[in-house]
């Protein structure tokens, strides 16, 4: 649900608070391949954040509740490539979508990245295959920038 903290001078969820949505969301997933809080200290590791890019499609008033789907779109023995998208009610399409590039680390003595523990790596796959035929994400693998000029 969008938090009356959460909406900027416009009326709507500022923007950061997308990317805030899309963090409980991605910790959320992390915690279904198992990398929970409990996990995360008992083994010394974590999930860092390489790249985020949003695109903000719809605006969100106050109080609207609101979901996010999230799916692996590619992973390697270090790295998630994920692909999220946010609803809310009232839109039959998302209102907004973030790919992210996050990196496992081990931080006992400092954070350096490392493999997938092989029952995290498991879960990961299975979830991939799970999700490999959805349909291709459609703001996924897009770059910013402005037209070259003519």
């Amino acid at each position: 649900m969008v938090r009356p903290e959460w909406v900027d001078y416009n009326g709507h969820l500022r923007d950061a608070f997308y990317l805030l949505i899309f963090s409980f969301a991605t910790d959320a997933l992390l915690d279904r391949i198992g990398l929970d809080d409990a996990a995360r200290r008992e083994r010394g590791r974590s999930v860092y954040t390489l790249e985020a890019h949003v695109n903000y499609l719809h605006e969100i008033k106050e109080g609207t509740p609101v979901r996010v789907d999230a799916r692996v779109l590619a992973h390697d023995a270090k790295r998630l490539h994920l692909y999220l998208e946010l609803f809310a009610d009232g839109h039959d399409d998302a209102v907004s979508a973030s790919e992210q590039m996050l990196l496992h680390v081990d931080t006992r003595g400092g954070a350096k990245s490392a493999p997938f523990d092989d029952d995290v790596a498991a879960r990961v796959a299975e979830l991939h295959a799970l999700q490999r035929d959805c349909a291709a994400p459609a703001y996924a693998g897009r770059v910013i920038g402005l037209p070259p000029r003519r």
